[in-house]
């Protein structure tokens, strides 16, 4: 059996990522604009909230009539680029203690300086056997592509049967996984938490926390499949 866990929301709460951010670029305009780093974090998780991530940054800086090319490259290289203050959820945690004697992988998506420094923070680097960057072989073959977890299935010498897929996103994580045999789990966590899609779109099981899952559950269904090849 081989267990393949997304990152964002599955293993930490990816909130808490953001925020970290955010103090970041809240202490460089403090430093350099002597703008107040409270009110400055105030507007961008507010914008976050109200409007999404996509232009926090262009927002604040044009609030301030502080707005360039050059400060906005700034913000943005900072929230990329700096040490996040972030820890893994307790039940996290177990679970990686739980099944340590399993191949365990780490398959995730998004910018990968940013993704990699999530993953040395949390100390995953040293708790798995591999982590993927879905990035590093193209946006092309990012989720919902199946590719990176072939590839897995190609190091480890397995069918997708004999692999546990884990996640919390059911836009991207289960969708193309599902139909070439990967078992697929949803953690009832972070954003998505309340959102149910159609059922090619879900896992095939869901729990609330990764506490839930145990061996004897994991093994039963990755043989109970390998019986009916």
């Amino acid at each position: 059996m081989i267990i393949v866990l997304d990152l964002d929301d599955t293993l930490y709460d990816e909130l808490s990522f953001v925020k970290s951010g955010f103090k970041v670029v809240s202490f460089w305009l403090y430093q350099n604009f002597s703008i107040p780093q409270e009110e400055t974090f105030s507007f961008m998780i507010e914008e976050l909230f109200q409007k999404g991530r996509g232009k926090i940054f262009d927002s604040l800086l044009e609030k301030y009539s502080i707005y360039t090319k050059q400060n906005l490259k700034k913000c943005i290289s900072l929230y990329r680029k700096h040490k996040p203050d972030i820890k893994l959820y307790p039940e996290a945690e177990d679970f990686l203690e739980r099944f340590k004697k399993y191949p365990v992988y780490l398959v995730t998506d998004g910018n990968k300086t940013v993704q990699k420094n999530k993953i040395i923070s949390l100390g995953l680097d040293k708790k798995v056997k591999s982590y993927i960057l879905t990035h590093c072989y193209g946006i092309k073959n990012a989720k919902p592509s199946p590719y990176c977890f072939l590839k897995i299935c190609e190091k480890e010498k397995v069918s997708p049967l004999e692999v546990v897929c884990i996640g919390d996103n059911p836009y991207k994580d289960f969708v193309n996984l599902k139909t070439l045999g990967f078992k697929t789990i949803r953690i009832l966590k972070g954003q998505y938490k309340d959102i149910f899609l159609e059922e090619k779109f879900e896992a095939e099981y869901r729990f609330n926390s990764l506490s839930e899952i145990t061996e004897e559950f994991l093994m039963k269904i990755t043989s109970k499949n390998l019986e009916g090849q």
